[in-house]
């Protein structure tokens, strides 16, 4: 008997390879930026919809000891700073413009924490894996000297990257998982309105 659903069956297979190696090869070309900007639910929120991300993971930079906890980076102790781990495709979003959309997301002029949350942890600094990716981000912290913020103290660190360590899994998308709570936060926290003070149109863009 003539098997009619043998080539078709081989058909399907290599089509799905093809697939899947093609989608193996896109994500090669993706890269990574490590930001803290205070509370990290917010830095997800915002950054996550900008085209070009591919995903944002919430977690914890700039300390030593391994595997961080929440209660122990809430602690100030440990030199931890609320971070996310963004995935981009530079294709459709230089590095460049993912910095200048960081900045809008943020009050680079806070030395104590970000908006209502305070404390070490809430710092903001951008994380550089490269000598490209610090002149990047040190060419445009100096741009914001000379426009925007010009006369104003910038208490945003540019660090080299350290080991990231993603947060605990209840903190991954908690805007989308719990909107309610989230939005309720937000609102009380007065990040919009701080930023919008700081950057008019140019807020969240």
């Amino acid at each position: 008997m003539t098997n009619f659903f043998g080539p078709t069956k081989v058909g399907l297979a290599a089509a799905l390879s093809l697939a899947v190696a093609g989608s193996a090869v896109a994500q090669s070309h993706y890269e990574t930026a490590v930001f803290a900007g205070g509370c990290f639910w917010s830095m997800e929120h915002d950054m996550e919809p900008i085209p070009g991300v591919v995903s944002v993971v919430v977690g914890y930079s700039g300390g030593r000891a391994p595997n961080p906890t929440y209660e122990q980076v809430s602690s100030e102790t440990t030199g931890y700073l609320e971070s996310v781990k963004v995935t981009y495709d530079p294709q459709k979003i230089s590095y460049t413009s993912l910095v200048q959309r960081y900045w809008h997301v943020i009050d680079p002029t806070d030395d104590g924490g970000a908006f209502c949350d305070r404390g070490s942890s809430y710092h903001s600094a951008i994380f550089v894996a490269s000598p490209e990716q610090r002149r990047i981000a040190e060419a445009s912290e100096a741009a914001l000297k000379q426009g925007p913020l010009k006369g104003k103290p910038i208490a945003t660190e540019i660090r080299d990257a350290m080991t990231f360590w993603p947060a605990e899994t209840y903190h991954q998308h908690y805007p989308q998982k719990n909107p309610i709570q989230y939005a309720e936060y937000r609102l009380g926290c007065g990040k919009d309105r701080r930023l919008h003070d700081i950057w008019g149109p140019l807020a969240l863009k």
